[in-house]
């Protein structure tokens, strides 16, 4: 399970490190691309499989599916960490996910987010209150 939030910079290379903490779940090689909110999304190889399997239900005659699954699937990347635990992410990927040099590393429980930190920051500030959004959610918690 992914969980804890921590900051890293982007070096001049485009590289970023992956908490050591994330790194051993993570395995050896993992899926990197566009996710939601703003954010980039980190999956394992499993994760991502059953990912795939899941888009494969959506209905193909929909134009909302295609784009979907276009989105998702054409900005994805294998990644792998080298020995110092960094990622090197592709051009587009940075720009997608608005990242200039300061990254934050968020744990959300089956994946793992990569965010810049001023999206990251503004998506904290703008997001309705923890106890409001508790509550809405209740019913599908019991």
């Amino acid at each position: 399970m992914f969980i804890g939030e921590f900051r890293h910079n982007l070096d001049s290379k485009k590289r970023v490190i992956i908490p050591a903490k994330f790194r051993e779940e993570l395995g050896e090689l993992f899926i990197v691309t566009r996710g939601l909110d703003g954010c980039l999304t980190v999956y394992t190889m499993e994760q991502w499989t059953l990912l795939l399997e899941q888009l494969k239900k959506l209905p193909s005659t929909k134009k909302e599916t295609r784009l979907y699954v276009r989105s998702i699937t054409s900005k994805a990347t294998e990644c792998e960490c080298d020995g110092q635990g960094r990622i090197q992410l592709p051009s587009y990927l940075i720009s997608e996910a608005a990242i200039e040099k300061e990254c934050v590393i968020v744990g959300v429980a089956d994946h793992v987010e990569i965010w810049s930190q001023t999206r990251w920051e503004g998506y904290q500030e703008e997001s309705e209150s923890f106890e409001d959004v508790a509550e809405q959610l209740t019913d599908f918690l019991l």
